[in-house]
């Protein structure tokens, strides 16, 4: 773009004219979705002193934009004059705070904003943006997920509150992101009186922060505790995190005083998040708390089921052979996401070249993918799966108790994490409350030891190390 020299007036004014191809540049680089949230809002005002000047419909917007996208937008602007050195943001002078310009998608669920029953609208404090795909239609239940799911349901009605909070837990890829954004899509269609956000932990820690230093708490405070239901995904980012804790906390208990409905996600069950404060984990623990199990062979292939009608509406004319299901199902075991993904690029692909999905074409189309999915056991899996399976609780097997009910499965869960991962003697030991790599050892020791003369450690060890190897 050319650059120009002049006055004020004349440098507003070609910004002015060619805004709307700077919005096509942002919208090619940032993305659809980061656009439509947060550049199409931005209104150019004037240039001041070598400040371009844009009014945004909330401070929020405007801080979220200077701190995410403003030296890209400063560089697209400076393109038409150096005279620029900086951008500024200024929120609507005759708007409410967190009111939007007509036509601005919410930032909760992605459509034109909605008035609840107290005549504010759900998009005064922006959220996390739904994604359209994430609906209960399209959960493929099973086994591993069904207690999630049945929950999920019932807070989804919008009934009378009967466990709060509900917590959602579980390892990447496992369905807790969409069940939280299905329970959001529901209420917003069928209880539109409710005011309902969606955020993620880290997002809430923004806007506290935000709000500290424009010391504008009491706002804050108050605008958390009018939602009718509060949704934070992954929690597990607010650990650690003093002064974030603390304010959630006293959100949490003001929204529980007020039998309003909470539900939280997080990738570990409430106690065994580390660095969260003891009394936010007895909190978490007084509600629901639900695991989302590791996907089974039937429930992948379900999933896959399901994938390919909806891959059929984009590419009607390719094939795909069952075998091929069966493989990736078999092959790709730890990530929903990364098999759904691994089945988006077999039609793509083969839709460009003009040939069936056959189990060959899947093989050399997917080789990094398959490659990146070897089975790889994590500790942490192997702690889990000891103390399922002798019934104990997890952080008795990796807590200082010697005694032998909890002492034998630490020693089992130890020499599987030797023979079973990559990992250092030392790495095992300080993930079972940071042990010494000599007790490590010891423990490996003895269950070499212990299979020799003891056929039920013996079938034990062999039945996990199966099932973990599945």
């Amino acid at each position: 773009m050319v650059r120009v020299r002049g006055s004020c007036w004349e440098l507003g004014n070609m910004i002015k004219k060619n805004w709307s191809i700077l919005q096509n540049e942002l919208r090619e680089t940032v993305g659809e979705n980061n656009f439509s949230n947060w550049i199409a809002p931005l209104q150019f005002s004037k240039v001041e002193d070598g400040v371009a000047i844009f009014e945004v419909p909330n401070t929020f917007l405007g801080n979220y934009v200077s701190q995410n996208f403003g030296d890209l937008l400063l560089y697209h602007v400076s393109r038409l004059d150096n005279e620029v050195q900086r951008i500024s943001f200024k929120a609507h002078s005759k708007s409410k705070v967190g009111a939007k310009p007509a036509g601005v998608k919410d930032k909760l669920t992605g459509s034109a904003p909605k008035a609840n029953a107290q005549g504010s609208n759900i998009s005064d404090l922006p959220g996390a943006p739904l994604d359209d795909r994430f609906t209960f239609e399209n959960f493929v239940v099973g086994k591993p997920n069904e207690l999630a799911h049945a929950a999920a349901k019932r807070v989804a009605e919008a009934g009378p509150v009967t466990f709060n909070p509900l917590f959602l837990y579980g390892g990447v890829g496992l369905g807790k992101t969409h069940l939280m954004h299905a329970i959001a899509w529901e209420l917003q269609k069928n209880h539109k009186n409710l005011s309902v956000i969606y955020l993620s932990a880290e997002q809430f820690m923004y806007r506290f922060v935000q709000a500290l230093r424009d010391r504008k708490m009491m706002d804050f405070k108050q605008l958390f505790r009018s939602f009718d239901v509060l949704m934070v995904d992954d929690v597990q980012f607010i650990a650690g995190k003093d002064s974030t804790q603390e304010e959630f906390f006293h959100t949490f208990n003001a929204l529980v005083d007020q039998n309003k409905q909470i539900i939280i996600s997080a990738d570990q069950a409430p106690g065994e998040i580390k660095d969260l404060e003891d009394r936010i984990k007895s909190r978490l623990q007084c509600g629901l708390v639900v695991d989302l199990h590791p996907t089974t062979y039937e429930l992948r292939l379900g999933i896959l089921q399901s994938k390919v009608d909806q891959q059929r509406i984009h590419y009607p004319d390719t094939a795909i052979e069952q075998n091929v299901l069966e493989f990736l199902a078999l092959r790709i075991a730890t990530n929903v996401r990364v098999l759904e993904g691994a089945l988006t690029r077999l039609f793509a692909f083969a839709s460009l070249v003009s040939r069936p999905i056959t189990l060959e074409l899947a093989q050399d189309c997917l080789s990094d993918i398959l490659r990146s999915s070897e089975r790889k056991v994590t500790v942490e899996e192997i702690q889990r799966k000891v103390a399922e399976h002798y019934h104990i609780r997890l952080s008795d097997m990796i807590g200082p108790r010697r005694v032998r009910t909890y002492a034998r499965p630490r020693q089992i869960a130890m020499y599987l994490s030797k023979v079973l991962t990559n990992r250092s003697l030392p790495e095992i030991g300080r993930r079972f409350g940071g042990r010494d790599h000599t007790t490590v050892m010891h423990g490996v020791k003895r269950i070499e030891d212990l299979q020799i003369i003891d056929g039920q450690v013996a079938e034990d060890v062999d039945m996990l190390r199966r099932a973990l190897e599945a």
